[in-house]
């Protein structure tokens, strides 16, 4: 079949392209952490008691929570746990598996476009701003990349700070705002887009390993490097590219 001609530029070709396959739904393990499947009957009990000593903030940008009752929160896992898209993981210490101290997904999974986001973060007190936080994110676009996709999404309520900083701690890259993006909780949401390329996974996966390093940290668990400092010349390189 002869190939059309076309007049107006077009993108840069993709050699070879072939959509990667749907993430398998398993254990993703590294740096002293441990991302299972969803199991309500092995994470709900734990989950619940890391949750209730957090406020009731930690749910105010998700479209679910606070619970009430134990039983309300395991019946809203097991509603997720068959999911698939979102694809729901349970962040655990790597030497206490089941333990969950936070979950976390896979979402708006598109092979077809060689894209995934990264969302439906809810950590605990003891998990947020930790290195097995951490740990859990870099093992999740590890798997991505590995897989064979092109962009791995992070996207939030815009009035979300902690969410966006974190983002930026990590490499994303501050995409946009969707101005009236949804109505969530009957208010309006608008959407800040952030995003990590194929191509900017080989930096940031070596700057990620010199931050987990043991090395980084010193007997009382304090980093001696943060990520960002690791991070923010990635961020600023790719700017001066825009």
């Amino acid at each position: 079949m002869t190939e059309p001609v076309f007049t107006v530029p077009l993108g840069e070709p993709v050699p070879g392209w072939q959509p990667p396959p749907f993430p398998e739904h398993r254990v993703l393990a590294g740096w002293d952490c441990r991302v299972e499947p969803l199991n309500p009957a092995v994470h709900a009990a734990p989950l619940w008691q890391a949750f209730a000593c957090a406020s009731a903030d930690i749910w105010a940008y998700l479209t679910c929570g606070p619970f009430t009752s134990e039983n309300d929160f395991t019946a809203y896992l097991q509603q997720i746990a068959a999911q698939r898209d979102p694809q729901f993981y349970a962040i655990c210490p790597g030497a206490a598996p089941g333990q969950a101290l936070g979950l976390a997904s896979y979402l708006r999974i598109a092979p077809e476009a060689g894209s995934i986001e990264v969302g439906w973060l809810a950590f605990s007190p003891q998990l947020s701003r930790s290195r097995l936080a951490t740990a859990a994110m870099v093992v999740m676009m590890k798997n991505v990349f590995e897989l064979g996709y092109r962009r791995y999404e992070w996207k939030c309520n815009a009035l979300n700070v902690p969410s966006r900083r974190a983002a930026q701690r990590l490499g994303f890259s501050y995409e946009g705002t969707f101005r009236q993006a949804t109505v969530n909780r009957g208010r309006n949401r608008d959407t800040a887009w952030f995003s990590v390329l194929d191509g900017e996974w080989p930096a940031l996966a070596m700057a990620y390993a010199s931050w987990l390093d043991e090395a980084n940290f010193d007997a009382a668990g304090r980093q001696r490097q943060s990520l960002s400092a690791l991070t923010a010349p990635l961020l600023a390189a790719r700017d001066e590219l825009v």
